[in-house]
């Protein structure tokens, strides 16, 4: 094969060759039954190990995100999916594409918002978040919630494991600290808590990891991909033929020209 074809796709994730399969550089049978599925993720992203309060932290961020009921939008689209005569995966399809700037992006936005204030130092995060409502709307992304209110019982959790890690060194925790600052700054001005929520808590894991802020959006979508998955089988067996998002005899508003 010459090399204009060969270097077409060029990879540094798989190297195989009849009978042989490496998975950046370790023989997959060397992983099998060795490597716990989290461990690999980071592996085949990341492209190195993670093991210790690192890996218990990335699994964590993972388990927290994994669904949040069919009010979600993602999770709602998979299974009226599910019930149009689709298959299983095409239904987690319709549901991953719902994963967008508003519902799955607020953990990128937030792990961009907590490189600014570190960058920027303690002394400036009025001015950080003054120019990120500038440039971005008046949204902080990563506090409050909708629906857990006043706290979301993911966040505190997540929080703590980050705490446990910075102890032992494997983390920085500055990441958790910026996180927390954002949040009183925001309580002050509202003259009311406004709790971190699971795209901020997550967002700090991912930036105590030292993931680039895409990778928190993406790691969001692997993670949430497992509650889709969860629901669209779930409705699959349950039956339904072309469920919409209301029961039938509700309507819609419509509004004369």
């Amino acid at each position: 094969m010459t090399d204009d074809v060969k270097d077409w796709w060029r990879t540094r994730i798989i190297d195989m060759e009849p009978g042989r399969i490496e998975l950046r550089g370790r023989p997959v049978q060397d992983l099998i039954g060795t490597t716990g599925f989290a461990r690999m993720i980071w592996l085949m992203v990341v492209g190195d190990e993670i093991d210790g309060p690192r890996e218990t932290l990335f699994e964590a961020a993972l388990v927290a995100a994994v669904d949040h009921g069919p009010q979600a939008p993602s999770i709602a689209a998979a299974r009226m999916a599910a019930t149009c005569g689709i298959g299983l995966q095409s239904a987690m399809a319709t549901g991953l594409n719902m994963l967008g700037d508003v519902h799955g992006g607020a953990g990128e936005q937030a792990l961009e918002l907590y490189q600014a204030a570190v960058a920027a130092g303690p002394e400036n995060l009025g001015a950080v978040l003054t120019d990120w409502r500038r440039d971005n709307g008046p949204y902080i992304p990563g506090f409050g919630h909708r629906f857990h209110k006043p706290v979301d019982p993911r966040a505190p959790r997540l929080l703590g494991l980050v705490d446990d890690a910075a102890e032992t060194g494997a983390v920085s925790g500055a990441y958790a600290t910026v996180g927390r600052a954002i949040e009183a700054h925001i309580a002050t001005e509202r003259g009311k808590p406004v709790p971190m929520n699971i795209d901020g808590a997550t967002a700090v894991i991912y930036a105590e990891l030292g993931c680039p802020a895409p990778l928190a959006r993406g790691f969001f979508g692997l993670s949430r991909s497992v509650g889709i998955l969860a629901h669209a089988w779930e409705q699959t067996q349950q039956g339904g033929r072309n469920k919409g998002p209301t029961p039938p005899a509700y309507r819609w508003t419509y509004d004369a020209e």
